[in-house]
């Protein structure tokens, strides 16, 4: 399994991807924008917008390579002289404030030296937090987790609460869910599994965003509502310009910009010192912020 193979299956996914979401929505298509790196490689960017579900969202593929340069090295300790990184990357936020933003990456690495890693994973940012829509993204998750090794789960689940936190915030992102980074044969698995676990969680992607979808895509939503998701968008903004390494090594590696940032919202919005009502579910969901919460039991 060479890497122009798994660069070939990373740029099948984002197809098979933005086609079912292209259904999901059921107004907007995505527009494609093809394009090619200076020091090698390139990627496709699609993009959605305005749609009946989603303001704005998209997804990305890129295969890239090219040396290491004395900033990655610094920056990201990677030993090898050059490196070849493909993989699929998604956010969407939607229109509605009972719509979670949700977030996918999947991603595999290698450097000349025959170094290789896959990362990725999933997670969840609702506006307003419902615990039995929580556990119904975990349980998914764990699922796909559990067929490759059942110890993948309460791993990768505690690894998503670190990593999607806001330090400065002292809060999670959301409900988080799993992410994993620089799995090699290590992991027990051979490199073929973990290749297929990679492209089973981006197929599943769709199914698992499409349950949250149905269950808030019809409900409506006051002013009021939509003020607090647009001041739940500006923290997601702050933890991808500030705390997210995905951004800070597309940067350092001389990735696209506009590609790079394609996660943020269409619209985000800070309030100074914003206060929110006792016992409302704006109360509720600042309080379930909180690293290791068990969302399935």
């Amino acid at each position: 399994m060479n890497k122009e193979f798994i660069a070939s299956e990373m740029q099948a996914l984002q197809s098979r991807i933005t086609d079912r979401l292209e259904l999901i929505d059921g107004l907007a298509k995505f527009s494609v924008d093809k394009w090619d790196r200076e020091e090698g490689g390139g990627g496709i960017t699609k993009i959605i917008q305005k749609g009946d579900l989603i303001e704005k969202g998209g997804v990305a593929f890129s295969a890239v390579h090219g040396p290491v340069s004395e900033v990655m090295n610094k920056q990201l300790g990677l030993k090898g002289d050059s490196f070849f990184a493909t993989g699929v990357s998604i956010v969407l936020h939607p229109n509605n404030s009972h719509v979670p933003i949700i977030h996918m990456n999947v991603r595999y690495f290698e450097l000349n030296t025959g170094e290789f890693w896959f990362g990725g994973g999933i997670d969840l940012t609702p506006h307003y937090i419902i615990p039995s829509q929580a556990q119904l993204f975990h349980q998914g998750l764990k699922t796909i987790c559990d067929k490759y090794d059942k110890a993948f789960y309460p791993k990768f689940k505690t690894w998503a609460d670190e990593y999607f936190f806001i330090p400065h915030r002292n809060e999670t992102r959301g409900i988080g869910g799993i992410f994993f980074d620089h799995q090699d044969l290590d992991s027990g698995l051979s490199k073929e599994q973990l290749f297929n676990f990679c492209i089973e969680l981006g197929d599943n992607f769709t199914v698992l965003y499409n349950q949250q979808a149905e269950l808030g895509r019809e409900l409506s939503y006051t002013e009021d509502e939509l003020s607090w998701r647009n001041l739940r968008r500006g923290r997601y903004v702050e933890f991808n310009l500030v705390n997210d390494r995905g951004t800070k090594f597309g940067l350092l590696s001389g990735g696209r910009t506009e590609s790079i940032l394609m996660s943020l919202p269409a619209n985000a919005s800070w309030e100074y010192n914003k206060k929110v009502a006792p016992n409302s579910k704006e109360e509720f969901t600042l309080n379930s912020l909180k690293k290791g919460v068990n969302w399935i039991d």
